[in-house]
């Protein structure tokens, strides 16, 4: 059960940290544990007398809690305004939805970044490895906190919809439905070889300091915005590029020098710069590795319908975008087609965007229909009033 002692701030709509002690550690797939861990978490709307309306949302690699209005006191807006908020389809007025930080993430969560009570120092490089895995059984200790029971929904994009299938492969019991968006079972090689590269550049920014950075006073903030800028680049698609940017240049003529000649330079220079000031690079190495040790089927005698054969009864929802490169369709449609051997009711539909990998971030008029239709169909059979 929920004790005062272990929630900051509690009431709905507002901000929070759990703390998890010594009595509740979190046990990693890497082998080691978290003996006291923080979830920083953010509620929005209330929870009926049921226990039967919550949602919960798993944000994408370089985002955090904040998935709505209001946000906390200094954060960006929220990253999700198309589809969480009122009147949408994951609507407040409707809906408990809850959203945490990630373990290993640097937005209150515990993290490299964070104290580590045996040494009093950041954790650094000493902070253990972590997978998806890890990331949702912090989950499910939140939620059991909050006195949740069944979710009514997990949703979530990316990394967060890696998020989502793993809840549904290691905790199928507790969910009703679930949206998986523009994701995919296991990560590719290609998407290794990406993340690799921004590993590389961080550590090798002199400022890293083999990952201690922290106790010089120092960031390595050249190598990180660099690593975002070449993510950036992943997220887009190259028509999208061309239609925003094309070969428009900064300035009149070219500076026959390596100023940022094109637009196109620019803004991801910005994209660079402003990362830096909001996230954590040992956060990034850690994120992005547990992303690629990510593979659902490992292990599996029957493959991902093996995986997934014990949410047989979850109601899914899966969706890609055309101009996805990240994370194209094909996966998508491995993830269904494991889903339909596995019994589970799937609804799946690919969107026609030339906006890449970041489509399931804005406002798509489809996405929106379809997560509000299939929320308010799974809702009905679930007993919510719409």
């Amino acid at each position: 059960m929920t004790r005062a002692a272990d929630i900051l701030t509690t009431a709905p709509g507002d901000e929070g940290v759990m703390i998890f002690g010594p009595e509740a550690p979190l046990l990693l797939d890497g082998g080691g544990r978290i003996e006291s861990l923080a979830l920083a978490y953010r509620t929005y709307g209330a929870l009926n007398a049921a226990r039967s309306n919550a949602i919960l949302i798993c944000h994408p690699l370089t985002l955090d809690q904040n998935v709505a209005e209001p946000v906390a006191a200094g954060a960006r807006r929220a990253w999700w305004p198309s589809l969480v908020g009122p009147g949408r389809p994951i609507d407040p007025e409707r809906h408990f939805i809850i959203c945490s930080n990630i373990v290993g993430g640097c937005m209150g969560s515990t993290g490299p970044g964070s104290i580590d009570p045996a040494s009093g120092r950041p954790y650094g490089l000493s902070f253990p490895v972590i997978t998806i895995g890890d990331m949702v059984r912090a989950q499910a200790l939140l939620v059991d906190r909050l006195g949740i029971e069944t979710l009514f929904a997990v949703v979530g994009g990316s990394m967060g919809g890696m998020q989502v299938l793993e809840w549904a492969a290691s905790f199928p019991a507790r969910l009703f439905s679930a949206v998986c968006l523009a994701s995919a079972a296991r990560h590719s090689a290609q998407n290794i070889a990406l993340h690799e590269v921004g590993r590389q550049a961080i550590m090798a920014d002199p400022d890293w300091r083999g990952g201690d950075y922290a106790l010089h006073g120092v960031r390595p903030e050249k190598g990180l915005a660099v690593a975002r800028m070449a993510a950036h680049i992943t997220y887009l698609s190259e028509s999208a590029l061309t239609r925003k940017f094309g070969r428009e240049l900064q300035r009149d003529g070219l500076s026959w020098g390596f100023d940022a000649d094109f637009q196109v330079e620019s803004y991801l220079r910005h994209q660079g710069a402003s990362f830096v000031d909001r996230f954590d690079a040992n956060s990034y190495l850690y994120i992005t590795r547990a992303m690629d040790y990510f593979d659902l089927a490992a292990g599996h005698p029957g493959g991902l319908a093996g995986a997934l054969s014990g949410a047989r009864h979850v109601r899914f929802c899966v969706a890609s975008f055309t101009s996805d490169w990240l994370y194209p369709t094909s996966e998508s449609r491995e993830i269904v087609r494991a889903l339909n051997l596995a019994g589970a009711p799937t609804s799946f539909l690919e969107i026609d965007t030339d906006r890449g990998h970041d489509a399931f971030l804005l406002d798509e008029p489809v996405l929106t229909a379809a997560l509000a239709g299939f929320l308010d169909s799974a809702g009905r059979v679930r007993g919510l009033q719409a």
